[in-house]
């Protein structure tokens, strides 16, 4: 039996005050405007794989059977959608948002690509986040640039929470003060100057990119930055004439994700937020010393081209609890565990690959030959037991290096 791709009749009546204009400017601009083709997405990206989100924030991953329920709060053209189909075989999917235009174009983006087919269950309904009570409880919820549209952001986060079981994962992107300071002063010229949010917007919208003069900082920084990204029109749009939207600064953040039930389980790009990558000498050594939500603070303080948050919450368990992330394994449970090889990887089977982050990344012969052993292996054997000419020190040492590097997910043993 095939799949499903289900639609329902429009929503009744909108739940947040900016719902109706929001959803009437992302008919006129159906986002993201990332072009359709036949067959699978291009690439990946390891925040919408589950099984790869789990490994990050826990450590460590459950035995299969592992049928994620994975909700996509805000779904837009079905980019995202598409992606939590290919990455999550055998998944049931939600996919909501409230603009009719971006849903045809989600239904026919998922349709060309054969997204259906990948997954147990595939549904694509326009409806709030806000009314989905009785949905759930889902496993993964991701909702990227979508709670920063709302009038007020925090029902958003209060309505997605829910619907997560314990220990379940949120993945949230949303908009920073910080690396926005160019664009919100062109946001309120163009309002100043009442262009509008359709394409008469647009197109003076572009144009004042081609009027400013050519030493302008808005001028600059758009065409350094943000041109590239804004070549579509509905990017363009979603980033200079979006009528409503909210930004937040990194105290202000936590501010709004200190919710009960929730706790904050890790930036997604934690890279961006290592102090060594501003730092160095003393300065890194004073800035390392320092408890992890100064650091986080400095690092703000020092980038200010940093445009957005993205993140992950973890729903705590009815004692208040969340899951803890696996972390000191000792020799004797790393051979004990079982493993897969990470889907996100480019090149494989090879030595050299595109890691999940979408690097350069170069492993050792020896490693490759225990990925491949593994899959070679019947399901759930442990790593230790794998037929190779590795001693047990050795073994080990290719197990940590393959689990740093995030080829090796660990499973626990059944």
């Amino acid at each position: 039996m095939l799949p499903e791709t289900r639609t329902e009749a429009p929503m009744d009546a909108p739940l947040d005050a900016a719902t109706p204009v929001v959803s009437a400017f992302y008919d006129r601009f159906p986002y993201p405007g990332d072009p359709l083709q036949d067959g699978p997405p291009p690439g990946y990206n390891w925040r919408w794989c589950v099984d790869c989100v789990v490994a990050a924030v826990e450590g460590v991953l459950p035995p299969r059977p592992r049928r994620w329920r994975i909700l996509d709060a805000g779904c837009g053209t079905g980019v995202s959608t598409d992606y939590l189909c290919h990455l999550n075989p055998g998944a049931d999917v939600l996919a909501v948002d409230i603009s009719a235009g971006a849903l045809a174009v989600a239904r026919e983006r998922t349709s060309r690509s054969g997204a259906a087919g990948r997954v147990a269950a595939l549904r694509i309904e326009q409806r709030s986040l806000l009314d989905l009570a009785g949905e759930g409880p889902f496993d993964y919820i991701n909702s990227v640039g979508v709670l920063h549209h709302l009038d007020r952001p925090e029902a958003g986060l209060l309505a997605l929470a829910p619907l997560l079981r314990p220990g379940g994962l949120m993945h949230l992107f949303l908009y920073a003060d910080g690396g926005r300071w160019e664009i919100h002063r062109t946001q309120r010229a163009l309002a100043l100057l009442e262009v509008g949010t359709g394409a008469a917007g647009l197109r003076l919208g572009r144009e004042l990119f081609t009027t400013l003069p050519e030493t302008n900082r808005l001028r600059r920084h758009h065409e350094q930055r943000w041109a590239l990204d804004t070549a579509a029109d509905a990017n363009f749009a979603d980033m200079y004439l979006h009528p409503q939207e909210t930004s937040y600064d990194l105290e202000g953040l936590f501010r709004f994700i200190d919710q009960p039930g929730l706790r904050f389980a890790g930036f997604s790009n934690p890279e961006v937020w290592d102090p060594a990558r501003l730092l160095q000498g003393e300065l890194l050594e004073r800035a390392l010393a320092l408890p992890l939500r100064q650091q986080w603070a400095l690092v703000e303080a020092l980038d200010p081209d940093i445009s957005h948050f993205e993140f992950f919450l973890q729903r705590q368990d009815e004692d208040g609890e969340a899951p803890s992330p696996a972390s000191g394994w000792s020799d004797a449970e790393l051979l004990a565990a079982a493993g897969e090889r990470n889907r996100c990887l480019w090149g494989w089977p090879s030595t050299s690959l595109l890691g999940p982050d979408l690097r350069p990344l170069c492993i050792a012969a020896e490693d490759l030959a225990l990925i491949q052993a593994l899959e070679a292996a019947p399901a759930g054997t442990p790593i230790g037991a794998l037929p190779l000419e590795l001693g047990a020190a050795e073994r080990v040492a290719a197990i940590r290096r393959l689990l740093a590097e995030r080829v090796l997910l660990a499973v626990r043993a059944s």
